[in-house]
């Protein structure tokens, strides 16, 4: 007979004589004593866990099969596992229920012995030197910073907060009890004789969660936490909470911890201080007006920009007292606590200083996108940063079509960016989200809002955008290179009278798009040499782009924003935003470049 190395993390397996549910306190975080074992390594205590987590190799249940057999009957492996930790609770010092993960752990120098044909030496568990009574946290790890070795974005993408996404799970584990319960609806009869049977409806919503969960930890991707609220032990704890000495979101609306996953990747994309996600890019954008711009501020924003965006300010930010235009309508100075809002050209420079200059009211924000929508139009970030700064005033760049890989608004002087999360970042046209991000005591201030309003980033959402944001930069790369080519064939196409994109020479901001951008984004804009029912034809011929109101996915989407985005206007008030019937923006996917080509060519021969 031999005895297996398996030894060193599990004693020898009896039946439990009684199930023990209670709840005890649960010691402080750290080490038991002067040293235990040190089955996972020197992370695996990390983060002031109280018990380790096990993890199961793969000869698990062959080794513990003979000796399962010969201790109980009809009982999984989870079950002898249990009953080892019960039986093993005088030698860790900690009670049965919530501690049994504690009491393996302490017991884990016991050898196993096993029958398998083999002579193996015993080995013992070596002592974790890095346990001396205290509490053990991983290395870094208040700074939740992605590691230095991550040189491109592309890698960050993947590979940011990976750490963060641990402490998480190992924060799971702390906060609740780790008792591996029997979650089994049958009638299970031990040797001993107890029996017990879990088919009840109390034990159907506890077993497995309050009465102990287990909390897988290696993982590759991050767990999806879908909750409404977070509970509290006792009463004591709540009261710790309240007087800020615990932490917890306490409610769902308040916080996540698969959404802050999706809020470090972004702040690491971007370079921000903090970033907070909401429930989509229209919530991001008017939570972030509302907070920032007070009664009596003054908002600049420009002409060209998403037409949602312009309708809150135009009707609805009136209706709190907040106008548009450097004057009011019945001539009237401003009052004390009314906003006023100037739009202006996006390269009217001159238009923004003579608003930060001639009105009777400092300005409190400009609000602009670069590139804008649906125009592709480029504001001068790094200039417009420091004339607003000079005078106080702040800047939030909304950098949807950007994506954090083409532009860096915040390094350029931005004080907070603005993503639709639905389009790039998501990137599989699959979910709604929107952030914003920037320095912590701006993002704070939006938070606090964020929080009675609601909006809240489902999880499930959350981790859509985690899950996109790892191929981004792939996406990104192709998304650009078909833009670029498809925009130079349709410039040069007898049928376009006119193509609006960054990367090409005739854009009015092309020098300045290479001065503060990487690349110029998958969405190319162009008119088609015909009214809106040619056009109309153009788009219908397309076999490949689905026509939908949006972008920034892998399939590729087409729209005629004059029927889109404006069909509810007269043909002249669309001409006075610049949208004329024969407008199409295309948002290239990640398809083939000559497929799409050829789509396009033989959708033009058709008109």
């Amino acid at each position: 007979m031999a005895v297996s190395s398996f030894a060193r993390a599990f004693p020898s397996f009896e039946c439990r004589s009684d199930p023990d549910f209670s709840r005890p306190e649960i010691p402080s975080a750290g080490c038991a004593g002067k040293s235990k074992p040190a089955i996972l390594g020197g992370g695996a205590a990390a983060h002031g866990l109280s018990s380790l987590i096990m993890r199961f190799p793969p000869n698990f249940v062959r080794q513990l099969s003979n000796k399962a057999r010969r201790n109980c009957s009809n009982i999984g492996v989870a079950q002898v596992v249990a009953a080892s930790w019960s039986n093993n609770q005088g030698a860790s010092g900690f009670t049965p229920a919530a501690k049994a993960v504690d009491a393996a752990a302490a017991a884990a120098i016991a050898p196993v012995e096993v029958e398998t044909g083999v002579e193996k030496p015993v080995v013992a568990a070596a002592e974790d030197p890095s346990c001396n009574g205290e509490n053990v946290q991983l290395e870094g790890s208040p700074q939740f910073k992605y590691a230095s070795f991550l040189n491109s974005d592309g890698s960050v993408a993947i590979h940011a907060v990976l750490v963060l996404s641990v402490m998480l799970i190992a924060h799971f584990v702390h906060q609740f009890e780790k008792s591996l319960t029997f979650a089994f609806a049958q009638h299970y009869t031990f040797k001993n004789g107890f029996s017990f049977l879990l088919i009840c409806g109390n034990s159907l919503v506890c077993l497995g969660e309050r009465l102990g969960r287990g909390i897988v930890t290696d993982a590759i991707t991050t767990p999806v936490v879908n909750t409404s609220a977070y509970f509290f032990k006792k009463t004591a704890d709540l009261i710790d909470f309240k007087e800020k000495r615990r932490a917890s979101f306490e409610y769902g609306r308040y916080g996540n911890y698969t959404t802050v996953v999706a809020e470090e990747k972004i702040s690491a994309l971007e370079g921000a201080e903090s970033t907070i996600l909401m429930a989509s890019g229209m919530c991001a954008s008017t939570v972030m007006l509302l907070a920032l711009v007070p009664a009596g501020g003054h908002l600049v924003t420009t002409t060209d920009c998403y037409r949602k965006t312009r309708i809150f300010i135009e009707t609805f930010l009136p209706k709190m007292g907040i106008t548009l235009g450097p004057k009011r309508t019945d001539g009237l100075p401003f009052r004390d606590n009314e906003m006023q809002a100037t739009v202006i050209d996006p390269a009217d420079i001159e238009g923004l200083e003579s608003a930060l200059e001639k009105n009777n009211v400092s300005v409190t924000l400009f609000f602009t996108e670069s590139p804008t929508n649906p125009f592709l139009r480029c504001v001068d970030i790094e200039r417009v940063s420091k004339l607003c700064h000079d005078k106080g005033a702040l800047v939030c760049i909304d950098g949807t079509f950007a994506t954090p890989l083409n532009q860096k608004a915040l390094a350029l002087g931005a004080d907070l960016v603005v993503h639709s999360a639905t389009k790039y970042i998501g990137g599989h046209n699959d979910v709604l989200g929107g952030s914003i991000s920037g320095p912590e005591k701006l993002i704070s201030v939006v938070r606090n809002l964020h929080h009675v309003l609601g909006g809240a980033l489902n999880p499930n959402a959350a981790y859509s955008l985690i899950r996109g944001m790892k191929t981004l930069h792939l996406r990104v790369q192709q998304q650009n290179s078909t833009a670029q080519r498809m925009a130079e064939i349709l410039e040069a196409h007898p049928k376009i009278r006119r193509v609006y994109y960054p990367g090409l020479a005739s854009h009015p901001e092309h020098e300045l798009a290479k001065k503060q951008m990487n690349g110029f984004g998958g969405v190319v804009s162009f008119e088609v040499d015909g009214d809106l029912h040619i056009t109309a034809k153009f788009v219908d011929a397309l076999k490949i782009p689905y026509i939908a109101p949006s972008f920034g996915g892998v399939e590729s989407i087409v729209d005629q924003p004059a029927i889109m985005s404006y069909w509810d206007l007269s043909q002249s008030d669309r001409a006075t935003y610049g949208i004329l019937d024969n407008l199409v923006r295309y948002s290239f996917g990640v398809e083939d470049f000559e497929d799409l080509k050829s789509d396009i060519l033989q959708a033009l021969e058709a008109i």
